[in-house]
């Protein structure tokens, strides 16, 4: 059974940055939210330039996936029910894409460790 990945920002940025363990998803097909991309494209704003985060945006545009109202009250619950962890609306949302596509939530970010539905890699 073959298994898609939402790429969560933080899954995007160490692929990026040539995390030697999250090499295996280099062939993978990038999906994420617009909500993954602002965050990946002010990461490359503040590290690296306005030009490379021009770059990230018009690499990744195309991998963007719009959420509808399941999704988005999805994320609401999310963040509602883990409250105490401070889960970021962009991370809710795309852990929500993720579960209503029957896709799992790529990260390595330790406030999803636990969860189901979820590839930690840190």
């Amino acid at each position: 059974m073959a298994v898609g990945y939402f790429f969560d920002s933080y899954a995007i940025i160490e692929l990026t940055n040539g995390n030697p363990r999250y090499a295996r998803f280099s062939e993978e097909t990038v999906i994420l939210t617009m909500f993954n991309l602002v965050e990946i494209a002010y990461s490359a704003l503040q590290k690296l330039g306005a030009e490379k985060a021009r770059e990230a945006y018009h690499q990744l545009i195309t991998s963007v996936h719009e959420i509808d109202e399941h999704t988005f009250f999805g994320a609401l619950e999310l963040k509602k029910k883990y409250k105490q962890r401070d889960l970021s609306y962009a991370d809710c949302i795309g852990y929500a894409f993720a579960k209503q596509h029957a896709l799992l939530f790529l990260t390595g970010d330790s406030k999803f460790e636990d969860l189901p539905n979820v590839e930690f890699v840190k």
